[in-house]
């Protein structure tokens, strides 16, 4: 086990501890429909880009299991909403797509299946740590994980070049970059902050050490401020209150209107971002590069900015297909390449040893043929594992992003929005019965 493997676990622990309690058995598919003649046939929920192509070719590969593809809503625009009520409906398709942050909720709420029988220890082995233990919760396995998502800071390497900018590998040098990009065009920003996606603003406060959510032995501890918190809710409201980054709903009309008139030549996002850009902004191709996340004594550090896993709903009666169609998408070279040479998805396979066949499969051109993987790599070595997710994280999710839409200069800051993200979680907790301090 590796070091980092190793502090992982003991992080994890406590919060499998707390978990149990809430977890049952799981559904209890047994796979009976495996054993009638023909193909099985699964359904399939998910929205990364790329899923289409990945279930064709696999239909187009294996005649004893078929899948049905529906692209829904991405988890927080709607997805998890949807695959809720239909779990509850009790007509749930069998694997759904789950962010490691929101896998907890439905870990709790009963809504998956276990799938330690079918993604064994050996199979686990292969994947990044901090990945695993994301889908590890009261003792048990969740889930397949598909990607890491490490931070990456995407920027106009020709206008960074015109307004004679370095590019900042630390915060502080960030704040300076973004006055200098100001100073060189009024209308410009170096980024933005993005009211509608606390995600963001938590993997911020990730890579600078915080641990909203702890579990000791029954005992839920949530704490929103902590110095690493405290600093970087510090440090943003002070970019929003002297107007050195925009504040623009995430992929908005306005904000991909910003980067396509060059009034926004930076995004402070995740792996998966390199795709988002090239699909998005295909007539600037060559014209951004790729950094790595400023950090705050210029070391590599990275916080998670989404990730993706699959799991199986409780009701699945063909749990056995299920995994074996996740594990394909997620751990052979295969179902890497599906998805990624459709030129739509950048994804940092959790999968170590299908790093390599991901670089192959995407085209760099747009990056000037940067060797955007290695710095991948290093991020994602340099990921937290002392981040842990809740099992109410719809709840603080929720309330964050509707106090970040409240936020205005001489009124509430992102502070109060943190606080009251923290103040429903407890009260949400409590609700659920469960013991919790903070």
């Amino acid at each position: 086990m590796t070091r980092s493997r190793s502090r992982t676990s003991r992080v994890i622990a406590g919060t499998a501890t707390a978990l149990a309690v809430l977890t049952a058995c799981g559904g209890g598919g047994d796979d009976t429909a495996n054993k009638s003649a023909g193909p099985v046939t699964i359904t399939f929920w998910g929205w990364a880009k790329g899923s289409k192509d990945v279930v064709d070719a696999f239909n187009a590969s294996h005649t004893d299991i078929q899948v049905k593809f529906e692209e829904i809503p991405s988890g927080t625009a709607g997805g998890y909403a949807k695959i809720s009520n239909a779990v509850k409906a009790g007509n749930a398709p069998d694997l759904v797509s789950i962010e490691y942050s929101s896998l907890p909720e439905f870990v709790s709420s009963g809504a998956l299946q276990d799938i330690g029988g079918e993604f064994t220890e050996a199979d686990r082995a292969k994947l990044l740590p901090q990945t695993v233990e994301l889908t590890t919760l009261g003792g048990k396995t969740w889930a397949v994980p598909f990607d890491a998502a490490p931070q990456a800071f995407f920027y106009r390497k020709d206008l960074f070049a015109k307004y004679k900018v370095p590019v900042p590998a630390t915060w502080d040098a960030f704040r300076k970059a973004a006055e200098q990009v100001r100073k060189a065009d009024a209308k410009a920003r170096i980024a933005t902050f993005f009211p509608d996606d606390p995600t963001t603003f938590e993997a911020m406060a990730w890579q600078a050490g915080a641990q909203w959510f702890k579990a000791e032995n029954d005992t839920w501890k949530i704490d929103t401020t902590d110095a690493a918190t405290t600093r970087v809710t510090a440090y943003w409201q002070g970019l929003l209150d002297d107007g050195l980054v925009h504040k623009n709903a995430s992929f908005s009309p306005e904000w991909t209107g910003s980067l396509k008139n060059g009034t926004t030549i930076g995004y402070l996002g995740a792996s998966w971002g390199a795709g988002v850009l090239k699909g998005t902004l295909p007539e600037q191709d060559g014209k951004w590069a790729v950094a790595p996340m400023p950090s705050w004594d210029g070391k590599p550090a990275s916080g998670m900015l989404g990730g993706t896993s699959f799991a199986v709903t409780k009701d699945s009666g063909k749990k056995a297909a299920a995994v074996t169609f996740a594990e394909w998408m997620s751990t052979t070279e295969e179902g890497v390449k599906a998805r990624i040479a459709s030129g739509t998805s950048s994804a940092f396979p959790a999968a170590t040893a299908l790093r390599p066949v991901a670089k192959k499969a995407f085209d760099a051109g747009y990056y000037g043929g940067q060797d955007i993987y290695a710095l991948f790599e290093t991020a994602g070595a340099s990921i937290s594992p002392h981040w842990a997710w809740g099992p109410t994280t719809g709840t603080t999710n929720t309330t964050i992003k509707d106090h970040f839409g409240k936020i205005t200069r001489g009124g509430p800051g992102i502070a109060d929005a943190v606080k009251a993200g923290h103040d429903a979680t407890v009260a949400e907790l409590t609700k659920r019965g469960l013991k919790v301090e903070g």
